[in-house]
């Protein structure tokens, strides 16, 4: 399959209009024997509850008869479990779907044909699931595109509940534009419809993409692609007298324009552009501020204290100076984000504050350097270590209601950390280095 791909990525690449007639036939033993060692162990099941480990059991008659339904076009995937996870800081829930394993390997195989053509069509402005692309990359490029270029407002978008109103006509249309296999096609119709249950019953599903399944991402990806990345660059920046940049992480972007005036008309452009694609803008969510070297000189005219921030990825970005006295973009973990952390932390504890003591400080290790190599960037630091110390406090609360009688004075636990210490930030990600992504900025 690996020879296939690579061919096809090459005639993908030199003819951005050829659409591919015969894919289906990728999706044979050896290749999905391969998907499914590829996918994780111990996830959660489906409906059936059949296990990774249960499906290898008998992998090669599995994989046989998957085969046979998938040529016989008689293959349907299972409705998915719908699961339900907390949002952050609110008493709502987002909705999950989790499929079967089979239908995890078909959707694997599925996302490696789709990412192997669609990669050569994506633009650099999309960061979102992408090799080689990742999230410390979109805030490089976003923070060049603020500091070196004219940027001087900020359009903060959020997209009201995409993942669910993806529309299936329009996404089957765009597949169609590169993918002429019905074979192909059909499966990943069967995909976008295949429902789920939730309480022994089962619901239909008329819009939306499988969220929580495998092939959720690319097919985000492909939407945005058509819906919001070449019409951003073929259509507004052309019209734009100014400079106009966009940076997009899946459904999360953010736009940049040099002149106010062009930033309000795209933003009226895109509640329509969106809305003709059954999707709108969470208008509550949503917001223009100036933003850039001159960002604080307005502000102050205005007779606010500071210009206002905004937050992407995680992080809230705000104008700040050099040790030279310049402008400068930074950035610290965003509100919301801390507080999700702190409050997970906590039920943690309180659930597993009788386990053993060492396992629980090993535990923190392994999350605290987790969270480092993630929010570790550049003037980020003192933000991670007040968090860090907001964890040992967690901790040294919790571990005192192992018993009625205290365990810890705070003496006795800073003692204790010297022992079994936290680990401290320090610099994971250095904003500044473009060396990966100038090719994007060029």
């Amino acid at each position: 399959m690996e020879t296939e791909l690579l061919r096809i990525a090459e005639l993908a690449k030199s003819d951005p209009k050829m659409k591919f007639t015969s894919l289906a036939h990728l999706l044979n033993e050896q290749s999905l024997v391969r998907c499914h060692h590829e996918l994780p162990n111990k996830k959660a099941p489906g409906i059936n509850g059949t296990t990774k480990e249960q499906y290898h059991e008998n992998l090669k008659e599995n994989i046989e008869d998957l085969v046979g339904r998938l040529k016989s076009k008689s293959y349907r995937p299972v409705p998915v479990r719908r699961m339900y996870i907390p949002k952050l800081n609110s008493n709502k829930k987002r909705p999950l779907g989790i499929p079967e394993h089979e239908d995890k390997i078909v959707q694997r195989g599925i996302t490696k044909i789709l990412n192997t053509i669609y990669e050569n069509d994506f633009l650099d402005c999309s960061f979102g699931f992408r090799p080689n692309r990742n999230c410390h990359d979109a805030l490089k490029i976003l923070n060049h595109y603020i500091e070196k270029r004219s940027v001087n407002y900020v359009v903060d978008v959020d997209i009201k509940g995409f993942f669910d109103n993806v529309d299936h006509k329009w996404m089957m249309e765009f597949l169609k534009l590169r993918i002429a296999d019905p074979n192909l096609l059909r499966v990943i119709g069967r995909f976008l419809k295949g429902g789920y249950m939730e309480e022994g019953k089962k619901y239909k599903t008329n819009s939306g993409t499988p969220q929580g399944g495998v092939i959720s991402p690319i097919l985000a990806n492909v939407y945005l692609h058509y819906v919001l990345d070449l019409w951003f660059e073929k259509r507004v920046r052309q019209q734009c007298k100014g400079q106009a940049y966009i940076v997009r992480y899946a459904d999360d972007f953010v736009c940049c324009f040099q002149y106010k005036s062009e930033a309000q008309e795209f933003f009226h452009s895109l509640v329509a552009r969106l809305k003709k694609f059954n999707l709108e803008v969470a208008e509550d969510k949503t917001k223009i501020i100036p933003f850039g070297r001159y960002a604080e000189k307005d502000a102050i005219q205005k007779g606010n204290s500071k210009p206002a921030t905004f937050d992407f990825l995680g992080f809230t970005h705000y104008c700040g100076k050099s040790k030279q006295d310049k402008f400068r973009v930074k950035r610290k973990t965003s509100r919301k984000k801390i507080q999700s952390k702190l409050k997970e932390t906590k039920e943690w504890l309180k659930s597993n504050r009788n386990k053993d003591i060492h396992m629980i400080m090993d535990r923190f290790r392994r999350s605290l350097v987790g969270y480092y190599n993630y929010y570790c960037i550049t003037d980020n630091t003192p933000s991670v270590n007040k968090f860090r110390d907001k964890i040992g406090y967690l901790l040294f609360k919790w571990l005192n209601r192992r018993s009625q009688r205290k365990s810890f004075t705070w003496e006795k636990f800073r003692l204790f950390l010297t022992k079994r210490p936290l680990p401290y930030a320090k610099v994971k990600v250095n904003i500044y280095d473009l060396r990966k992504e100038i090719s994007y900025i060029m």
